[in-house]
């Protein structure tokens, strides 16, 4: 689609032609759905066995995801976390796949917060293929194959969580849905 216009300007006159593409891109900024998660230290699972993370921790966890684009925005606050992150996986900030009290592979790595222990934070967008650093038993990446409209499909089949030195398990966990 084509818009034009004339402008009269001293001393010439200029034509302006704008051109609209009637099939824009999708743009990452339109979410085809969003979680809103506050994850607990009372959330943390070693298996299927409690394990609490620290006690005054708590997590904010906020993801736009785009499935058409396989993209993922997120925007993560951690509250009263203490020490170093630590995780066999690339960071230790994840999605992993796994219903309710119960433990399961990560599936995304996200950048890991940034700040003291009073408040740690980190944004952005991530697109697929995405990859975690863990292999499974078959030796390929846990995240190989994922893509996000999984957890569309399913989300109270997946709970994201961060992991320190002092809590290797999980300093904090929250279920999607």
């Amino acid at each position: 689609m084509i818009f034009a216009t004339t402008v009269l300007s001293a001393p010439s006159i200029i034509k302006i032609a704008v051109t609209l593409d009637d099939n824009p891109t999708a743009s990452p900024f339109q979410y085809s759905s969003t979680f809103n998660v506050i994850a607990l230290p009372s959330e943390v699972r070693n298996g299927t066995t409690p394990t609490p993370g620290a006690p005054e921790a708590q997590g904010f966890f906020n993801y736009g995801i785009n499935a058409e684009l396989d993209t993922i925005c997120y925007n993560i606050t951690l509250l009263n976390v203490a020490g170093d992150f630590s995780s066999p996986a690339l960071t230790a900030t994840h999605i992993h796949e796994a219903a309710t009290g119960a433990s399961g592979p990560p599936r995304i790595a996200f950048p890991n917060p940034v700040g003291d222990d009073l408040r740690k934070s980190t944004a952005g967008c991530m697109t697929g293929p995405f990859t975690t650093g863990v292999k499974a038993a078959d030796g390929t990446d846990t995240g190989a194959g994922f893509k996000l409209g999984m957890i569309e499909a399913n989300p109270a089949g997946f709970f994201t969580d961060s992991h320190t030195v002092l809590f290797p398990v999980g300093v904090v966990r929250g279920q999607l849905a």
